[in-house]
């Protein structure tokens, strides 16, 4: 499998160099000259790695890594800084802002191509496993059954409706409300209402309740 790869450098004969390499060596190479060219393209087209360079003209490394982790669908790019900044407190603060490799130059291409593998099958690993995470909780959520009455406290918890408030509505006592809430929670094994309000829209169990 090829991977798309986007290496953000200004230095025009460095970032060929690395692409020629890189390319030889199976990946697909795109180039961005600064960290706004690389944040429309990585907006534009899907990158499994992004490696930059910190100083840059327009937006630097450090910025474009931060636009990257405030949108939902590009946060989770592995991203490599590439660059003549080693001190040790460029790499924390590169690190504290969630990048997963650091490089200074000059580098030893291979050690380049190491780390992107590396990146790229943890990645890998980690959403086969988020996946799977998924299928067992919406197969547990499944195979939960609730009583007529679960279902209409169920819905009203959902609305955002108090356990009093619950209990006129249904016409019944506070403590009757209060057991079913207990139960509900119990049941869907969740801590508090917040979280079983989370997890009852997460796996459709809105729809599922009304819909009987």
């Amino acid at each position: 499998m090829s991977y798309n790869l986007m290496l953000v450098e200004n230095d025009t004969v460095l970032s060929k160099a690395i692409q020629e390499y890189l390319i030889d060596k199976g990946f697909n190479i795109t180039i961005a000259n600064n960290g706004l060219e690389a944040f429309e393209l990585a907006n534009k087209y899907k990158f499994d790695l992004i490696i930059s360079d910190i100083m840059m003209p327009v937006i630097d490394g450090y910025e474009l890594l931060e636009k990257l982790q405030k949108l939902d669908k590009l946060f989770k790019i592995p991203f490599i800084f590439l660059t003549a900044k080693g001190m040790t407190k460029d790499r924390i603060k590169g690190y504290n802002m969630g990048c997963h490799g650091y490089l200074s130059k000059p580098f030893d291409p291979e050690e380049l191509v190491s780390l992107i593998k590396n990146l790229i099958s943890r990645e890998s690993i980690t959403s086969q496993y988020s996946q799977k995470d998924n299928i067992v909780e919406t197969s547990v959520a499944n195979s939960i059954h609730f009583t007529p009455r679960e279902k209409s406290i169920l819905n009203l918890v959902i609305d955002g409706l108090t356990n009093k408030e619950i209990s006129v509505i249904l016409d019944t006592s506070l403590r009757n409300v209060e057991k079913y809430v207990s139960r509900l929670l119990q049941k869907t094994k969740m801590k508090n209402r917040t979280l079983l309000v989370k997890y009852s829209i997460h796996n459709n169990l809105l729809d599922e309740t009304q819909g009987e």
